[in-house]
């Protein structure tokens, strides 16, 4: 019976790495764009 929850765990914690993975991807592709959104803005301001 040990080892059923010794596998139950480790599938549930491979699972919230892969989640922790997927969400910092995420993260990244929005700073991606909002800096370049940013960038636009400034430019946009700045050219006036």
């Amino acid at each position: 019976m040990k080892t059923v929850w010794t596998i139950f765990n480790a599938i549930i914690m491979l699972g919230l790495l892969g989640l922790g993975v997927y969400g910092f991807v995420l993260f990244i592709k929005f700073l991606n764009r909002a800096i370049k959104a940013l960038n636009i803005y400034i430019a946009e301001k700045t050219n006036d």
